[in-house]
């Protein structure tokens, strides 16, 4: 993609990972940004060391590397301006302010579009740019509410919980692209940009189609049930021995009967081989039962060894991954997920790698996200052919900040 060029003007992690997959694949991304107003994944860390630096903040670096950064106060005209200015020359532009907020500052699509007719603007918010949610306020953790995830997890009969963090802001992104890139191909032959609109809160939704369909065909109100699952018994995550002070568990399902057999020969408990659990139908009813055979058997033996003893026979069983875990792990270490950059300073910036893997056109990020204003002067000179008398006018009158 390094003929393509895109002007980022997102926040968090919804919009910032479209350009940032983009930037993987040779796209030049602009990213653009005031440090008048950090932006919150530059504000949520972690930090290294835990010394609070907005320039190191671990979310912003993987959402951002391999971007360009240029700081303006979109709050002054000659800043808005410039961001016209840089519409005028791209391919894509990517936002995600409130619905109608581009269009109050003379930057939405139509005026754009008029500049540019091959521009392609992609705007992802929590419901839309139109509606009657569209001007609801609030990030991922809101849309997973929104798109009835909250209701679904949890324990049956329980307070609702949600996913982990702004659970819509990670899963938009991955429609987004490909709307995005059948737009770029459209272009290709017509000359013409186009209007996306994402909604974050219906990309969650893709999640609970089946609960969807249980509703629209039969009526059924889906209801949180924990970790089990209607075709599958047992099925779920159970505590192992631990240091003190410490947790560690084992995920285990068995999705047919060979395997519920073999899970048998392994737990040798003779509350397991009651001729009903044969069946799914028989495990299903006796669920519980099982779930305490399997917490008892599970609670004296560490969990590496319970993965390691059921995957030999055949049985789905997985250590429940921590963090450390996760950046210890061999699996993700061949394929070169976690990786490095170096910052302006030299110290590394710290980052995953793209989330796919392509033969031909494999993906690399070739530089740390931006500290604030980092490549400002490049961008407004070498893209926009700004003099330097200019830029530091608007420096002095604190248009790029």
């Amino acid at each position: 993609m390094d003929h393509i060029t895109v002007l980022d003007l997102s926040w968090v992690v919804a919009g910032p990972m479209i350009g940032r997959n983009m930037a993987d694949f040779g796209a030049r991304v602009i990213r653009v940004e005031s440090s008048k107003k950090p932006e919150v994944a530059r504000l949520t860390g972690p930090f290294p060391e835990g010394v609070r630096d907005l320039n190191r903040s671990g979310l912003y670096e993987n959402c951002n590397a391999g971007k360009d950064g240029v700081t303006l106060d979109l709050s002054s005209a000659e800043a808005r301006d410039i961001v016209k200015a840089m519409a005028g020359k791209v391919d894509v532009l990517v936002e995600s302010f409130a619905p109608g907020q581009m269009d109050k500052w003379g930057l939405g699509y139509e005026a754009l579009s008029a500049e540019n007719p091959g521009l392609i603007m992609l705007s992802t918010s929590l419901m839309g740019q139109s509606g009657p949610w569209s001007a609801l306020a609030g990030f991922g953790n809101i849309g997973a509410a929104m798109s009835g995830l909250q209701v679904m997890a949890g324990r049956e009969g329980a307070d609702p919980v949600g996913p982990y963090g702004p659970y819509t802001d990670f899963v938009a992104p991955r429609l987004a692209l490909p709307v995005l890139m059948a737009a770029l191909e459209e272009r290709r032959s017509t000359g013409k940009g186009r209007r996306l609109d994402v909604s974050q809160a219906e990309a969650g939704m893709q999640f609970i189609a089946e609960a969807f369909a249980g509703w629209s065909a039969k009526g059924l109100v889906p209801v949180a049930h924990g970790n089990r699952d209607p075709q599958v018994a047992p099925n779920g995550c159970y505590p192992c021995a631990a240091p003190e002070g410490e947790t560690a568990w084992v995920a285990i399902s068995v999705n047919d009967d060979a395997a519920w057999s073999a899970l048998c020969d392994v737990v040798g408990d003779d509350a397991l081989s009651d001729p009903s659990f044969a069946t799914l139908e028989g495990r299903k009813a006796g669920e519980a039962q099982i779930d305490a055979v399997l917490n008892a058997w599970c609670r004296d033996r560490e969990a590496q060894d319970v993965e390691t003893t059921l995957q030999a026979k055949g049985v789905a069983a997985y250590v429940a991954a921590s963090p450390a875990d996760l950046a210890a792990d061999p699996q993700l270490a061949a394929w070169g997920h976690f990786q490095n950059s170096p910052r302006t300073d030299g110290t590394p910036a710290h980052h995953e790698a793209c989330r796919f893997q392509l033969s031909l056109t494999p993906a690399e990020v070739r530089r740390a996200a931006p500290e604030y204003g980092r490549d400002t002067r490049d961008v407004l000179s070498g893209f926009l052919g700004m003099d330097a008398a200019a830029i530091d006018r608007l420096a002095a009158e604190g248009v790029l900040t």
